[in-house]
């Protein structure tokens, strides 16, 4: 019983935009449930957290830990949905935001887009990139040939947080195939919060910056 007294919440469900009575069976009276700062909710669940008197613990980005100001953003039409969506999200976490297209759904080349937003990032115009293709590796690929750019598909919070505190990665590529919207907000999310911090990982980094310098002679 002390546990579940000391714990923040019972369920959590922040990773969904709307929540049903599906994501609430289950839950006791008195229950605590973890949702997103924006969450819907639909009429029946409404009624079933009246009813149980069930605590929602919103969840906030967090905001005050980003490590960067502006952000340039690029996708191929696979990735065109996902970018619209993330475009006002990012702003709403009060970062700027550039867009470098696409700007439809038709068929374009994934390297084209890469490769804007990889150079603005390498020319120290914009502090990261986020490219979205439909699996995030060709765009990584691309935006790994631009100096100064170390880009990193990640397809989970995990792999976003390694890549930034210990590869120093300064582009994210995505797979809109990969995750759903909800769950590359929170991949999105660990990448700006997380920094380069420890100096054995700085160490590394620059061991992978004297490569590229190697052959850039």
């Amino acid at each position: 019983m002390q546990d579940k007294v000391n714990r923040e919440f019972d369920r959590d469900e922040s990773a969904k935009s709307l929540i049903t009575e599906d994501d609430l069976r289950g839950l006791e009276p008195g229950a605590r449930l973890r949702v997103a700062d924006n969450a819907k909710f639909t009429p029946l669940a409404q009624d079933i957290i009246g009813e149980k008197q069930i605590e929602l613990v919103k969840k906030q980005p967090r905001v005050a830990s980003i490590k960067v100001q502006t952000v340039a953003i690029g996708a191929d039409h696979g990735g065109f949905p996902i970018k619209e969506q993330l475009k006002p999200y990012l702003e709403g976490l009060g970062l700027k935001v550039r867009d470098l297209g696409t700007n439809s759904s038709d068929a374009v080349d994934y390297p084209d887009f890469a490769h804007a937003v990889a150079k603005a990032v390498g020319d120290n115009q914009n502090d990261i990139g986020i490219i979205i293709d439909g699996a995030g590796i060709g765009s990584a690929m691309a935006a790994n040939k631009v100096p100064n750019v170390r880009a990193a598909a990640c397809y989970s919070v995990a792999l976003a947080k390694n890549a930034r505190e210990h590869n120093g990665a300064n582009v994210l590529t995505l797979g809109s195939g990969q995750n759903s919207f909800e769950e590359i907000k929170e991949i999105v999310e660990s990448f700006l919060t997380t920094d380069l911090s420890e100096d054995r990982h700085r160490k590394r980094v620059n061991k992978i910056d004297n490569i590229e310098k190697q052959y850039s002679r």
